[in-house]
This record gives C-alpha cells, structure tokens and sequence, in this order.
C-alpha cells in the first residue's frame, strides 16, 4: 500500500505547497513511525513531538509556503544546539545539557520552513567513521541492523534510509555524510568549503567541516543544498555556475564529462588498504554506466605523500579543544580520550607544520584533478561493518581501523572539494554498496547531473530495506 513515506522529499514538498498535505498530518506520519521503529534501528537520541506538532501548525501563519523546506520534516543532528532541546553531542559528559541558544544551523533550517522532530545520534563529538556512543544506542543500518549505519552522520543517515524523515542536513569534517549514505544505500552530498554559510569550514581548524545532506534521491539533496546554501557577510563562497538552483541540476541530469578514475589513496602509504571485491564490484559498475551514458573514463591516482601523519596532527589538534576536564576526561570514550590528550600534548610548531603541509596538499590535489570534471573512487574500501567491530578500549587502533574503512573522504575535506556519494550496487546479501564523485571547487552541479544520470538508470530510490512498510 502506498504511504507518504514513499514519497520523495521533493514530491511531499509540493503537495504541502498545493495544499493537498498538512504539515501538521506529515509530521505525525512520520513521529508514529519513529515511536514504532527507531528502537531497533537507533536513528534518534531526542525526539520532540509536542514541539514539532506546534511548529507544524504555526506554519500556515508564521513562513510563506514559498519556503525552501515548508512544512518538510527534519531533524538536527545532535552536534548541533537547538535552544531548550537536550544536545548531548554524543557524549556522557554532556547527556544532560539543554542549550540556551541555537546553533546558526538550526536557525537557518527554521527560516527555511522546515519542522524539526528532533536530534540524530552522532559519535562522541563526531569524531568517528561509526555510531556507537555510550550515550544511545548504537546506529544501525537499516538494511542489516547487525551492522553499523556509519558515522559520524550515522542517526541522520539511519532515519533517511528507514523512512523516518523523508530528508536530513548532515555535516561532514572527514566523510561524515558520505561514510552513512554509503552504508545505508543513500545519497550523500559534502558541498564545496565556503558553500553554505552556517557550516562554511572557515571556524574549523584546518577548514574541514561542510553542511550537507544525506537524501533518497539527488534531487532530495540538492533541495537542502539549496535551502542552507548562500551568500553570508563573514564567509566566502567557492566558484559557483550560473544555473540557478541546484536543484535544477539534479532535476535536467545534462551533460557528458571527462571522469577519472582512482582507486589509490592518501593513506597508502601508511597503511595497508584493503578495496573488498563488493567495493570494487560497485565501483565497476559505476564505470560500466558512466562509460554507457557516454562520459570519458580514464584511470588517475595521487602522488604517494605522507598524508596520514599530517592528517592525524590535524585531527588530534581539532578535538584538544574540547571543553571537557579534570574527572570528566574520564566520561570520554577510550577514542576521544586519545585524540584529546594526544591533541593538547602536540607542540604548537608540530601543528603548525601540519596546517602548512596540509594547505600545500590541497592545492596539488587540485592540480592533479584538473583535467577531470570529476574523479571517481570507492565510497568505502569495505562493507559495512558489524556494531563493535572497532576496537572499545585501545583509540589508535581504532583510529587506524576507521582509516581501513574509509580512505578516500578526508582528503576531500582537506582540499576544500565537494563530493557525492552514490548507492549504485548491491551485494548478494542485499547490502547497498556505494562510489564517490569529487567535484572541482564550486562545481556541485556537475555531481548532481551525474547523480541524476545514474539514478535513472539504476532507479536506486525504489530499493527498500525490509521495515520499509
């Protein structure tokens, strides 16, 4: 029997637009199915249904139904404050805290139109490639849920690909948009740094973090694209084209390009990655389509650099000023802990040396995609892993087992680039395995047209995990 829920974002936004659906009864349609579902699949950590309901009903008189997201039910993830809702920010030294201000992110999905319902789950500060936090329940994806849903935009991901939000915003420092979209068969688009304002990556050290969104569909992303996207007084935007909304990209799908294909890694050189045969399964089908729409294929890799020991300083450093002290350290989880006090024992001309390699690595990534309109690789080197495969108590084992997941997203990050990811395979076992495209700087639209190629041939937005009705 069909329900909204099988709608796409796009199409549930324009019958709330026409009239033909209520915010009001779109949100009570999907608030019953996370009371029914999300405790097997561990989208959320808070759920608001009488601030959401009130919301959906202030709408008709409060925001033009011209709005970006009007009436849309989303979610914030649970890095982000919303005033008088609980953040916990995936940490037990933070279970209990209700902010008194709301993050800019927050704002901007509000002014947009949209109804949030509550916060997705997140590693500890959103600082891993997986979603396990002491604080929840572990995240699973939704098409094997003895799996991991990925992370750290696991809970945002997780409630996408179970039909508990038609949508969500995500953010993304290292691949924690494209990490769960990948392993929870989605679309997972990490804007260029500087696209959207209210997560620009310039407040971050070494301008890594990036708002984005985690959807069903291309179109679906970019319609939040779109909404949190703009022009802002203190940060600066990328390069951008002339077509008008990103949506409009996703939604004509033109175009034919020169693709490269890579399979090598940063991390090559300090570690050992392994690409699973479903990995590589999934990044020959992509070529096989490609190739078929008519786009050029040539194979490309990068310079064997250390990238890994200079990648770690920066990650190390970003979680030292975590503001967590004394006998709450010991609230942390054994992999925070290691980043925190390895972060705050780095000597500042050790980060420093870092922040400059880093910069100058960004610029010869670029270099050396210039001749491509888009790069493909893996989404993931392998499948989705089991809830408590990573290593509970030593956090340089797990660091390095994250690593071995998912070598291809942080240098993206780094070199400021925007990509997708994109559920193009499947496994025997029912799996969704994904490829990533990384884009020039500014060129989102020219992944959302590829994204759109592909989506209509491969139709990966009929594909359902079983607690799909």
């Amino acid at each position: 029997m069909f329900e909204l829920h099988d709608l796409t974002a796009v199409d549930q936004l324009g019958q709330l637009r026409r009239g033909e659906l209520s915010p009001r009864a779109l949100a009570e349609h999907y608030l019953d199915r996370i009371e029914r579902l999300d405790t097997a699949v561990g989208a959320f950590t808070t759920v608001t249904p009488d601030a959401a309901l009130e919301r959906a009903e202030s709408l008709e008189h409060s925001i033009p139904r011209a709005s970006a997201l009007w009436g849309l039910p989303l979610a914030e993830k649970d890095l982000w404050a919303r005033a008088g809702v609980r953040t916990t920010f995936g940490s037990r030294a933070f279970e209990h805290f209700v902010p008194e201000h709301s993050d800019e992110i927050a704002d901007t999905l509000d002014a947009a139109g949209a109804v949030s319902l509550g916060k997705t789950s997140t590693p500890e500060f959103g600082l891993a490639s997986y979603t396990e936090s002491l604080v929840a329940a572990p995240t699973r994806t939704p098409w094997n849920l003895e799996l991991g849903a990925g992370g750290s935009s696991g809970g945002a991901a997780a409630a996408v690909a179970a039909g508990l939000l038609p949508v969500a915003p995500a953010s993304d420092g290292g691949g924690s948009i494209r990490i769960p979209a990948a392993a929870t068969g989605l679309v997972g688009l990490k804007p260029s740094r500087g696209r959207v304002p209210s997560g620009s990556g310039f407040t971050s050290l070494a301008g890594l973090v990036s708002y984005g969104a985690v959807a069903r569909t291309v179109a679906d992303a970019a319609l939040v694209l779109d909404a949190i996207a703009g022009p802002s007084p203190w940060s600066v935007g990328p390069p951008t084209w002339d077509g008008g909304a990103y949506l409009n990209a996703a939604v004509r799908g033109e175009g034919r390009f020169q693709l490269g294909v890579m399979t090598s890694s940063p991390w090559d050189v300090s570690h050992e990655i392994v690409i699973a045969p479903e990995a590589r399964a999934a990044l020959d089908a992509a070529v096989h389509e490609l190739a078929a729409i008519g786009h050029g294929i040539e194979e490309t890799s990068l310079e064997p650099e250390p990238y890994g020991e200079h990648f770690r300083v920066i990650w190390q450093a970003s979680a030292a000023g975590i503001p967590v002290d004394g006998e709450r350290l010991e609230l942390l989880e054994p992999l925070t802990r290691w980043l925190v006090e390895r972060g705050r024992a780095l000597p500042a001309r050790d980060l420093t040396a870092a922040l400059s390699w880093l910069s100058g690595y960004e610029r010869r990534v670029i270099r050396r995609f210039a001749p491509f309109d888009a790069v493909l690789t893996p989404a993931l080197a392998l499948t989705p892993r089991p809830v408590g495969w990573y290593d509970a108590e030593d956090g340089e084992r797990n660091f390095d087992q994250q690593v071995e997941y998912t070598p291809w997203t942080s240098f993206v990050n780094v070199a400021g680039l925007p990509a997708i990811v994109l559920p193009v395979h499947h496994t025997d076992d029912g799996l969704p395995m994904g490829v990533q495209l990384i884009g020039r700087p500014g060129r989102e639209d020219v992944l959302l047209s590829i994204g759109a190629q592909l989506e209509r041939r491969l139709r990966w937005q009929r594909r359902h995990p079983a607690n799909w009705s």
